[in-house]
């Protein structure tokens, strides 16, 4: 009995501190926030978009379709948000890319989109997730999306 209980007593350190060594994360909460500034956004420049927000493995958190968005927005805001979250990096980088000498090779990478409107999401330089816009011009689905990490 008193070696059990001198073993709880010296391995409760190592449970305080695996708790205390877990990495950010994205919330729902956090979601929401975001979706709601890029909403914002988007109203107010009378834009309608559809607004994805996905976790650092790329699985959905959240996706707002405003009224009158084309169904094909869908998918290309998850695809702007999945590329922004694998490569760490906004999707306009990869438009820009593939506007220069050989850009089109960017278009050969798996998950890579180069159209603006993707933005990673980090915590304390670690990635969390990302943000996906479609549904107007790249260039203003790129603004509505920094609107909504404005709002983070």
């Amino acid at each position: 009995m008193k070696k059990l209980i001198l073993s709880l007593l010296l391995l409760s350190p190592l449970f305080a501190l695996a708790q205390k060594q877990t990495k950010p994360y994205l919330s729902l909460e956090d979601a929401q926030r975001i979706t709601a500034a890029a909403t914002a956004k988007a109203q107010a420049e009378n834009w309608n978009v559809v607004i994805v927000i996905l976790d650092d493995g790329g699985h959905m958190i959240s996706l707002q379709r405003m009224d009158g968005v084309q169904v094909g927005s869908i998918e290309v805001a998850q695809s702007k948000a999945k590329s922004a979250v694998f490569f760490k990096r906004p999707t306009k980088v990869f438009e820009d890319a593939m506007k220069g000498e050989g850009g089109s090779r960017i278009a050969t990478l798996p998950n890579a989109v180069g159209i603006e409107g993707g933005l990673p999401i980090f915590v304390d330089g670690v990635i969390v997730g990302a943000i996906g816009v479609s549904g107007v011009t790249s260039a203003q689905d790129g603004i509505i999306a920094a609107a909504g990490l404005e709002g983070f």
